[in-house]
């Protein structure tokens, strides 16, 4: 994906890149030059409170972070999961 160089320096992330890591407006980068290109790295990403909700179309018990929130993996899924009341 390619991307511009703003008059103020400034570069827009694209949104496949943002939703991909789950980044959101004022989330922390870390920007270094590496071997010739720039590497910008999350910093830190938020916790999301999970939440167990009934699923209006199925009425089954479902796991969420909300809307917006990225996909989650299997590990996430047990962690999130091993700390719930």
């Amino acid at each position: 994906m390619q991307t511009k160089l703003s008059t103020k320096g400034q570069v827009v992330l694209p949104g496949p890149i943002r939703r991909k890591l789950g980044l959101q407006p004022g989330d922390a980068l870390e920007a270094k030059v590496q071997s010739g290109s720039i590497l910008l790295t999350p910093r830190k990403r938020r916790k999301r409170k999970a939440r167990i909700v009934i699923d209006k179309v199925t009425g089954l018990p479902v796991l969420t972070l909300g809307p917006g929130a990225p996909p989650l993996t299997s590990a996430e899924v047990h962690e999130i999961l091993d700390e719930l009341p």
